[in-house]
């Protein structure tokens, strides 16, 4: 079962997507509310959810026409580092220029007791389904990363899964490691959706599998492929670390980790266009642009 948010007219409108792709209204405007009613009523999300699958609430239109919009308004996206066995080759990579000959803080934190946990967004930074990721200015080596993300409730339970793309500089992080704020963190470089997959719904989240490909005029210039399954921390081991002597906000999103990297020759480019693919979840589309050209 999926939540989707859609524009209609002026409203944004929850509608529940069914695993056979039949859509329904839902009387609920934001994902949130649509949880809580359900603990208040003593119900699971699926079946408040279910009992508005009734005729009047049907979308007639096909929901993939519907004009999708973020399904969350995140109030801040966490983002896990160095979770995937992939993820620490091209760290390490960048932190060694490439020669590979040291071991680094980044062997280090994949194997230690605490994990890396880095702040990566705002509302206001993130976009959803085919807004556009913008490049930052200062930067000459870029990429997405594709990322299973958790949306968390205030309490930290985790209330559902999402796609995310976690947009980074390798050159800028690989120089230096304290720089890794401005490597993460400017101006449209986060994206989340286009569903949010009800968590109860999700019968083993480490068995998903995760699609990349960046196209650019037309053509496919990157596709990778990976499994959940190599993830290296547990999913409430990574929550557990986010809540620690920390305040949660209802709808907080945590970025789980990367295990897809383009080649270390690749950098985006603007009007490349990045589609990111989970299983159960759907397709992120995002077009890629200039700083400039959003500013």
């Amino acid at each position: 079962m999926r939540i989707i948010r859609f524009l209609d007219g002026e409203q944004k409108w929850l509608a529940a997507v069914t695993d056979d792709e039949q859509a329904y209204r839902l009387p609920q405007t934001d994902f949130m509310t649509l949880v809580y009613q359900a603990r208040e009523q003593g119900v699971s999300t699926v079946q408040l959810v279910e009992s508005a699958f009734k005729p009047l609430n049907k979308l007639t239109d096909d929901w993939t026409t519907l004009h999708i919009v973020n399904p969350i308004e995140a109030p801040e996206v966490w983002a896990a580092g160095v979770t995937y066995q992939r993820s620490r080759e091209a760290r390490n990579y960048e932190a060694t220029d490439g020669k590979l000959d040291a071991t680094t803080f980044y062997d280090k934190v994949y194997d230690a007791e605490r994990p890396e946990i880095f702040f990566k967004s705002t509302a206001a930074r993130t976009i959803g389904p085919n807004e556009a990721v913008t490049l930052r200015s200062d930067s000459t080596w870029q990429i997405p990363e594709p990322e299973l993300g958790l949306v968390l409730a205030a309490d930290g339970s985790i209330v559902g899964y999402i796609a995310g793309n976690d947009m980074s500089c390798r050159d800028i992080e690989g120089e230096n490691p304290l720089y890794l704020p401005q490597a993460k963190i400017w101006r449209n470089s986060c994206s989340i959706g286009p569903a949010i997959r009800l968590a109860e719904t999700v019968q083993n989240p480490y068995d998903l599998s995760i699609i990349c490909e960046i196209y650019r005029n037309g053509e496919v210039v990157v596709k990778s492929e990976a499994s959940t399954s190599e993830l290296n921390r547990k999913l409430d081991e990574l929550v557990s670390f986010l809540a620690r002597d920390n305040d949660l906000f209802d709808g907080t999103v945590l970025l789980t980790g990367t295990n897809i990297v383009p080649p270390n020759d690749f950098t985006l480019e603007p009007e490349d266009r990045i589609e990111i693919s989970i299983s159960g979840i759907g397709t992120l589309i995002n077009p890629v642009v200039s700083n400039d050209s959003n500013a």
